[in-house]
């Protein structure tokens, strides 16, 4: 089968490699049929991460169960199934307390020879891991393409503004036009801020950022912008969403929370050792972070149209039980005309 195989920095080639398949009675064979690239990729593509030269790439992935093990239960042969980034076992200490992202024998694809970027993967713990997609979408790609952010963006632009506290009549501030920054100001829109001020530096990004319901764009960089957004927000936006996980981006985002407020990170930090405790401590400035947990939480979804009439998720996100990440997905997807 063909694979996204990493080489080395900036070299990223599409080859020949061993053919997916079965190892554990718990595992599923899918073949693979919508992927997507995510913004940690680049990473080791920039040569900024260490990654096995080898290794294959990919953890944002969509397909068809072709076979599955002996102890498969939910999964079957023909079923069109979803994944979020990590797999987990259901099983352990962590998976029963929602931290699914740190299953003891969990992981992400991607890592090594199981990637997502691929003709198809060995799916483990298909049981606990996989959700199975309505057959009513399929044939129709739009629906098809708008279910793939579900697998790492979507919730994880949720996941940062939960964890900066956006609320009804709030004001925050999102750092990064990306996918995760965008899908951000979706979460953001859906939780009720009134003000939505997105710091980015790409234009097309940021027109759809503002169709997406960003009521402030900011295109500067470093102190220009830090003070651009306490001047908007007359001292500091009170909840603010890092999205992009560079040193910069970090530095932003401690420098515009305003005293009080609560700053969400869900960009995966890059040389973002060293940061402005003292900001943090004297003005009473919550910092939370993370990898998203699809497990955590109890989503209530709502539909939201893209600028192009296509369907994607809107969370409403809270705490709760262990079966919500597959439940919420087939509620949303059943909803849909």
């Amino acid at each position: 089968m063909r694979a996204t195989v990493f080489h080395g920095p900036f070299d990223v080639r599409v080859e020949q490699v061993r053919d997916a398949a079965l190892h554990e009675p718990t595992d599923a064979l899918v073949r693979i049929t919508h992927a997507a690239i995510c913004g940690s990729d680049l990473w080791p593509y920039r040569g900024l991460d260490p990654f096995p030269p080898g290794g294959q790439l990919g953890h944002e992935w969509m397909g068809i169960v072709e076979e599955v093990g002996s102890q498969v239960s939910t999964i079957k042969r023909g079923d069109r199934v979803i994944a979020p980034f990590a797999f987990s076992d259901g099983t352990c200490e962590f998976c029963h307390k929602g931290l699914y992202t740190n299953c003891l024998h969990g992981g992400v694809w991607g890592q090594g020879d199981n990637g997502g970027q691929a003709e198809a993967i060995r799916a483990f713990f298909a049981d606990s891991t996989l959700v199975v997609v309505p057959s009513s979408v399929e044939g129709d790609e739009a629906r098809l393409q708008a279910i793939l952010p579900l697998t790492d963006v979507m919730g994880t632009g949720h996941y940062a503004a939960l964890l900066a506290g956006v609320h009804p009549g709030g004001t925050v501030a999102i750092i990064g036009d990306g996918a995760v920054g965008l899908c951000g100001v979706l979460a953001a829109r859906r939780l009720g801020a009134e003000r939505i001020i997105l710091l980015g530096h790409q234009e097309s990004r940021l027109s759809l950022g503002r169709r997406f319901g960003a009521t402030d764009l900011v295109t500067s960089r470093g102190e220009q912008a830090e003070q651009e957004v306490i001047e908007l927000t007359k001292g500091g936006a009170e909840s603010v969403m890092e999205c992009v996980g560079s040193k910069e981006s970090m530095d932003t985002a401690i420098a515009i929370a305003r005293p009080g407020g609560s700053i969400g990170y869900v960009g995966v930090p890059h040389g973002s050792e060293q940061i402005n405790l003292l900001r943090l401590f004297f003005n009473h400035i919550a910092l939370r972070g993370g990898g998203h947990l699809f497990g955590l939480f109890s989503l209530s979804c709502s539909r939201m149209c893209w600028p192009d009439g296509s369907i994607l998720l809107l969370c409403s996100i809270s705490p709760s039980i262990s079966t919500a990440f597959h439940r919420a997905t087939r509620q949303w997807i059943s909803a849909q005309p």
